[in-house]
C-alpha cells in the first residue's frame, strides 16, 4: 500500500481506537486505579498507544491522522473538562489533582471521608459506547483548562505527522449535555463560544493547518432553535484566528439539517455515505464551490470489507463535481468502534477472515480507493481481490440455512402473544412465587473475581480439565447462592460464572456467531468488550443455560431466575451481517433464544429474565423511523417469551435508556417485571414511568454498580421512597442498576445488604406515601 503524503486525492480518518489492540490502556487504568502503577506511567502508556496508532494509521496509507481523538476515559468527558463544565461537588479535587477530579467525575469517588456520585452515563447515539453526559446549570461559565487538543496535535508533529486535531462541536456539546435545574443547554452558547475560540487560536498559532469540528447532532431531528445555536455558533467562529475546519457529521443522512450544514462558515464538510448514501446529489449541489468534500465510504461501526466497486462509483462522481483537490476519502465515522487489526486473527475461517475489516484494514481499503481514483497500477489487482471476497461471501453455504428461512416463514401473530394478560399472569405468579411486598433480587452476573477469570482462562488453555473447572463453577455457584440466602433476597440468582460476556456467551454456543481473539473496542473508559460476528442464519444447537440454572435451583426453595440475554440486544451488542434486513437476523435470534425460554422452564425456572438494555439505543436517530424498529424489536422479545405457561414470570432489564419517548414500545413488551437503571439519575427516569402509568411491575435501581462507591441502606431507602411516591406499591421490586459482574465482593456484600435492609423497612410501612 502507498504511504505518500503527495496523492491529489486525500486518504484520511476521523478517530482511532483509543484502547490498544491488545486492550493496553484498559490494564494501565485499572492498573493506576489500584495503585500499581503512577499516573506518569499511565501517561506513558497512552503515550505509545497515540504515536503507534499515528504509525499503524500512516503505514495503511492514510495521508492526515486525527489527533486529540484519545481519550483517556471518554472524549465528552475531555470536552467537558477542558472547557471547566466541572460540577462545583468534584471543584476542589480537580483543581488540586487534575487527573483525579477527572475519574472523580467519570467513575465517582468514595475516600478519606469524600463521597461523590460520578456523573450519569449514556449511549453516543446508536452506538455501543457510552459517553459520559456533562452537568450544566444557567449560571454556567466556561474556560480553557489545560492543552490537552494542543499537546496532542504537537506531539503528533513532532514525530512528523500530518495531523488534524478533533474536537466535539459546540452545539453538540450542549445538546449531549445535561441542565441540572432545566435550563435551556443553547442559552450558554455564548458563554462557551469564547473558550472554543482561544482553543483554536492556540491550535492555529501551533501550526494546525485544519481541526476537524464534529457536530454528529446534525444527523438528528432538530428544531429552529438548535439552528440557530449552529448558525450563531459558526458565525462567531468564522472571522477569528483559526485553522480551517471540517465540520463533520456522521451516523446518518443530513436530511432537512443539509441546508444548513452547508451554509455555515466552514471550508469542508464530511458526511456518511454508508447511512446516509442516498444524500451524495443533495449534498453535491448545496456544497457551495470550493468547499472540501470529505466521504465516508467505509463503515466505521461494521467489520465487513466494503463493496469497493461500489464505493469507487460514489467517489467518481463526487470527484466529477468538487474537483480531485477538493476531496477526502474517509470511514463513515470514527473507527473507534471496531477492533484495531485483522491481522492479530490467526484462528479464524479463511473465508470469514477475507470477508472482514478492522481499523487498519479499513484505511487500506480507503487507499485502494484513492489509488484507483488516481489510476494507479496496484488498484486494480486490489480491487478484483475485494470483488472476489464479496462474491465469495455471498455464495457460502456456512452463510444460509434453508431450515431457518422455513421456521421464519412458519411465525404467526400467535408466536409472539402470552396466552392471558398480565392481571390474570400476575395472580397465577403469585401464587406460585409466593413473594413479599418490595421483593429483592439483582440483575444477574455477580463478581468475576480474579480467581473466576483465571480459572476460565485456565480451562480454555487447556491446563485446568473440564471436570476440575465445572467443580470450581459449582462451588462459586453454591457460595453464590448461599450469600443470597443469607441476606434475604427473594429471587436469587446463580451468579453466571461461567459466562464470559452477555452477549458472546451466547454467541459461542449459536450457530451463524464467530469470534474474534482480540477483536476488543471499548464501550465506556476500561470497560471493553468483544462483540461476536453474525455472519450467518441463527440457531441454537443444544441448551445454552439450563444446566446452571437447574443447579443452582436446587440448591434452594427460593425461586431461581433464570437469565438470558435478549434477541435485540444479542442483535445491537454484535457486528451484525449487512447482507440482509437487521429485524430478519433479530427474528432468526429470537427463535433461537424461544426455546431456551421453553427449556428453561421445563427444567422447573419459574422466573426467566430476557434482557433488553440495548432495545432504547437501537432506535433510529430520526423519529420517523421509530416506529418500524420498535415494530419489529418488541415483536422479537415478544416471539422469545410468548411461548411459556401464565405461572411463569418474565423480567427484562433496560439500562442507560431515556423511556420518555417509547414508553407504548416499553408496555408493548409485555414483560411482567422491567428493572431499569435510575440511580445515577436519582429516579428521574421513572417520570416516564409515571407519565405513561406503566400497568406491570418495575424494578428502579437503587444502587449504581458502575461505581466503585458504596450506598448506604439510608440512600437506598430514600430512592425508594422516590419510586413509591410514584408507583403503586405491589409495582416496585427493589435491584441494582445492572449486573454486579465488575464490582468486588466486598462492596458487593455491603452494598447488598444494605439493599435488603432498605427494602425491609419500606416493608414494614416505615414509610407511608403522601
Amino acid at each position: 500500500m502507498s504511504t505518500t503524503t503527495s496523492n491529489t486525492i486525500t486518504v484520511t480518518n476521523l478517530g482511532f481506537p483509543r484502547i490498544g489492540a491488545k486492550r493496553e490502556l484498559k490494564r494501565a487504568l485499572e492498573a493506576c486505579w489500584r495503585g500499581e502503577i503512577s499516573t506518569a506511567q499511565l501517561q506513558d502508556t497512552a503515550r505509545d498507544l497515540r504515536q503507534r496508532h499515528w504509525r499503524l494509521q500512516k503505514e495503511a496509507g492514510a495521508d492526515v491522522v486525527p489527533s486529540n481523538d484519545f481519550s483517556l476515559y471518554d472524549h465528552v468527558l475531555d470536552t467537558a473538562f477542558l472547557f471547566d463544565a466541572i460540577p462545583d461537588r468534584y471543584r476542589a479535587l480537580a483543581d488540586r489533582d487534575p487527573l483525579a477530579g477527572y475519574f472523580a467525575l467519570a467513575r465517582g469517588l468514595q475516600k478519606d471521608g469524600v463521597d461523590l456520585h460520578a456523573l450519569e452515563m449514556t449511549k453516543w447515539f446508536d452506538t455501543n459506547y457510552h459517553y459520559l453526559v456533562p452537568e450544566l446549570h444557567r449560571d454556567q461559565r466556561f474556560r480553557l483548562r489545560g492543552d490537552k487538543p494542543v499537546a496532542e496535535f504537537l506531539e503528533a508533529k513532532a514525530l512528523g505527522f500530518a495531523a488534524r486535531p478533533v474536537l466535539l462541536g459546540p452545539v453538540s456539546f450542549l445538546l449531549l449535555s445535561k441542565a441540572v435545574d432545566g435550563s435551556d443547554r443553547l442559552d450558554l452558547l455564548d458563554r462557551l463560544l469564547p473558550a472554543y475560540a482561544e482553543l483554536l487560536g492556540k491550535l492555529k498559532d501551533a501550526g494546525a493547518e485544519w481541526v476537524q469540528i464534529d457536530e454528529p447532532c446534525l444527523v438528528l431531528d432538530q428544531d429552529a432553535d438548535d439552528h440557530a445555536a449552529y448558525r450563531a455558533a459558526y458565525a462567531a467562529l468564522e472571522n477569528v484566528p483559526r485553522p480551517k475546519l471540517l465540520l463533520a457529521t456522521y451516523f446518518g443522512a443530513l436530511n432537512d439539517n443539509l441546508a444548513l450544514a452547508t451554509s455555515l462558515p466552514v471550508e469542508g464538510l464530511h458526511v456518511d455515505l454508508v447511512r446516509g448514501k442516498e444524500q451524495l446529489d443533495a449534498v453535491l449541489k448545496a456544497l457551495p464551490k470550493r468547499r472540501v468534500l470529505s466521504l465516508g465510504l467505509v463503515d466505521g461501526r461494521n467489520v465487513w470489507r466494503s463493496n469497493l466497486d461500489n464505493a469507487l462509483i460514489l467517489a467518481k462522481y463526487a470527484s466529477g463535481h468538487v474537483g480531485a483537490n477538493n476531496l477526502w476519502l474517509a470511514p463513515s465515522c470514527s473507527l473507534l468502534h471496531v477492533p484495531v487489526d485483522l491481522s492479530n486473527e490467526k484462528s479464524l475461517p479463511g473465508d470469514l477472515h477475507s470477508w472482514l475489516s478492522f481499523a487498519r484494514q479499513k484505511i487500506e481499503e480507503l487507499r485502494t480507493l484513492a489509488d484507483a481514483l488516481q489510476g494507479l497500477p496496484n488498484a486494480e489487482a486490489e480491487l478484483t481481490v475485494a470483488c472476489d471476497r464479496l462474491e465469495s461471501r455471498r455464495q457460502s453455504s456456512r452463510v444460509h440455512k434453508p431450515e431457518v428461512a422455513a421456521r421464519l416463514a412458519a411465525l404467526t401473530e400467535a408466536s409472539a402473544q402470552r396466552s392471558a394478560g398480565y392481571q390474570a399472569r400476575r395472580s397465577l405468579q403469585q401464587l406460585a412465587l409466593k413473594l413479599p411486598a418490595y421483593p429483592t433480587t439483582t440483575i444477574g452476573s455477580f463478581p468475576q473475581t480474579l480467581e473466576v477469570r483465571e480459572a476460565r482462562a485456565k480451562n480454555k488453555s487447556g491446563t485446568l480439565s473440564d471436570a476440575d473447572y465445572d467443580a470450581f463453577l459449582a462451588a462459586e455457584t453454591e457460595k453464590c447462592v448461599r450469600f443470597q440466602e443469607d441476606i434475604g433476597i427473594d429471587v436469587l440468582v446463580h451468579g453466571e460464572f461461567e459466562r464470559n460476556d452477555m452477549v458472546e456467551y451466547f454467541g459461542e454456543q449459536l450457530e451463524g456467531f464467530a469470534f474474534t481473539k482480540l477483536g476488543w473496542v471499548q464501550s465506556y473508559g476500561s470497560r471493553c468488550v468483544k462483540p461476536p460476528i453474525i455472519y450467518g442464519d441463527v440457531t441454537r444447537p443444544r441448551p445454552m443455560t439450563v444446566r446452571w440454572s437447574q443447579y443452582a435451583q436446587s440448591l434452594t426453595g427460593k425461586p431461581m431466575k433464570g437469565m438470558l440475554t435478549g434477541p435485540v440486544t444479542v442483535l445491537q451488542w454484535s457486528f451484525v451481517r449487512d447482507d440482509q434486513a437487521r429485524s430478519q437476523t433479530c427474528r432468526q435470534i429470537a427463535l433461537a433464544l424461544r426455546d431456551e425460554v421453553t427449556d428453561l422452564e421445563a427444567a422447573g425456572i419459574g422466573v426467566i429474565q430476557i434482557d433488553e438494555p440495548a432495545i432504547r439505543e437501537g432506535l433510529p436517530l430520526r423519529r420517523s423511523d421509530w416506529k418500524a424498529y420498535l415494530d419489529w424489536a418488541v415483536e422479537a422479545f415478544r416471539i422469545t417469551a410468548s411461548g411459556v405457561a401464565d405461572a411463569t414470570q418474565i423480567h427484562t432489564h433496560m439500562c442507560y435508556s431515556e423511556f420518555n419517548d417509547i414508553m407504548e414500545a416499553v408496555a408493548a413488551m409485555d414483560a411482567d417485571v422491567i428493572s431499569i437503571e435510575t440511580s445515577r439519575s436519582r429516579m428521574e427516569l421513572l417520570e416516564a414511568f409515571v407519565k405513561f402509568r406503566y400497568p406491570n411491575e418495575i424494578g428502579p435501581g437503587v444502587y449504581d454498580i458502575h461505581s466503585p462507591r458504596v450506598p448506604d441502606g439510608q440512600e437506598m431507602l430514600d430512592l425508594l421512597k422516590k419510586a413509591r411516591a410514584v408507583l403503586a406499591p405491589e409495582q416496585i421490586w427493589v435491584n441494582p442498576d445492572c449486573g454486579l459482574k465488575t464490582r468486588s465482593w466486598p462492596e458487593t456484600r455491603a452494598a447488598l445488604t444494605a439493599m435488603v435492609a432498605a427494602a425491609k423497612e419500606m416493608r414494614v410501612g416505615e414509610y407511608v406515601a403522601a
